[in-house]
């Protein structure tokens, strides 16, 4: 059971459901690999500074820990016990997770991935703010994309929540890549029991064929990343009028999305999904609204703060 805080307290409803929500405290942290850079903590931060909450964000990099510290449910019970609202979780952990939690979101059990526990009343609750952060960045700043046939490389955990933000905007025919096939299958199988509108597919590998037709791209791979730089899709075969999306926000410019600006295609960086998950994971910690051009002006303010090691 979590340990009681001082403080005040009042009954809010979450996605239907009466809660106890501190009013006046964020006690919350990430828990991930390789993710000194993140901006999350600032994101957080700055939206409960400017509510008036005292606020605190730990990142939990299991990179730099000790390796008898590297347990996944030792943390998230030490996080729970110390009195934590929440946690956010990220690569590689969002469906490993899962186990340990007492309940799910329905959006969390749909995609079957978690970036977001709540620790209330007494229970661990896994939600996904991945899903409602790719859609809403796609709904603000891409309206009018053709949506007849994308590709969406990547089917991690991320990559299952924008499968399903893609059909919540209306995808039509989807195909999925990965270099894993067994896990695209996975996941065109989990779509299609979800969304029996939608044509969905598979493909074993990025060529001339794939691109017929194609009307988007989305990354949601850890291709692009820093630590992991390159394109996951050849460069080559990019044209005009493909819409061209990434999930990655380290760096904000991928080597994907610079080539296709280059062909004028139209592009969608990763900081509009990660303001977003952040927006509903801190509406979920606290019970309030957060202001998402705020937590954007505390995203692009990271780049002004010097840091010496590299993001997840």
């Amino acid at each position: 059971m979590p340990k009681s805080r001082a403080g005040s307290t009042t009954k809010r409803s979450l996605g239907g459901a009466c809660v106890t929500v501190r009013n006046d405290i964020l006690l919350a942290g990430l828990i991930g690999r390789g993710i000194a850079r993140s901006r999350t903590p600032e994101m957080h931060m700055a939206e409960a500074f400017a509510q008036g909450l005292r606020g605190v964000y730990r990142i939990v990099d299991v990179d730099t820990l000790p390796e008898e510290d590297q347990n996944l449910k030792a943390i998230v019970h030490a996080a729970e016990t110390t009195g934590f609202n929440g946690l956010n979780v990220t690569y590689p952990f969002k469906m490993e997770v899962i186990p340990l939690l007492d309940e799910l979101s329905p959006n969390a059990a749909a995609v079957g991935s978690v970036n977001t526990i709540v620790f209330r009343d007494g229970r661990r609750i896994g939600h996904n703010t991945d899903l409602w952060g790719f859609a809403e960045s796609f709904r603000r700043n891409m309206d009018g994309a053709a949506l007849d046939k994308v590709l969406l490389i990547g089917a991690g955990g991320a990559g299952v929540a924008v499968a399903h933000a893609l059909a919540d905007c209306g995808v039509a025919h989807l195909t999925i890549f990965d270099l894993d096939a067994a896990r695209a299958d996975q996941l065109a199988r989990q779509v299609r029991d979800n969304r029996p509108g939608l044509t969905v597919g598979t493909t074993a590998a990025l060529d001339e064929t794939v691109t017929q037709g194609l009307t988007g791209i989305v990354n949601a791979s850890p291709v692009g990343m820093a630590k992991t730089p390159g394109s996951p899709f050849p460069l080559g075969l990019l044209r005009p009028g493909i819409w061209v999306a990434d999930i990655v926000y380290f760096p904000l410019e991928t080597e994907l999305l610079a080539g296709a600006r280059k062909l004028g295609c139209r592009v969608l960086p990763g900081s509009g999904m990660a303001v977003f998950q952040a927006v509903r994971a801190f509406e979920l910690f606290t019970g309030r609204p957060a202001d998402p051009l705020r937590m954007k002006a505390a995203f692009d303010a990271f780049d002004q703060t010097p840091r010496e090691t590299a993001d997840a």
